[in-house]
């Protein structure tokens, strides 16, 4: 499943958070319902926190290897290290098939 389509679907269709304090946010509130984050992200303590959030949660999380991408996939001008997708628009059914 290709997790920068799914963004950018969400994005164009939905609502989405980026960074990541807001991820965080989405997570804890139990708003997100997938969040993305990229590997490449220096240092690594940034996003370590969001995996076990999101297990705690139950709510899928997912790592792709580039916050350039995630970025682009985001809409916006610089990298992103994390998004969460709140309201899934058209990407609705991908996301129900991922599993936490």
């Amino acid at each position: 499943m290709d997790f920068y389509e799914l963004v950018e679907k969400a994005r164009k269709t939905g609502k989405i958070e980026k960074g990541i304090n807001e991820v965080t946010k989405a997570i804890e509130s139990g708003a997100a319902k997938l969040v993305v984050y990229a590997s490449d992200v220096d240092p690594k303590e940034i996003v370590a926190h969001l995996e076990p959030l999101c297990k705690e949660k139950g709510i899928p999380c997912k790592q792709v290897d580039s916050k350039e991408r995630l970025g682009v996939a985001a809409g916006i001008p610089v990298r992103a290290s994390a998004v969460a997708i709140v309201e899934p628009g058209e990407a609705a059914k991908e996301i129900d098939s991922i599993k936490a």
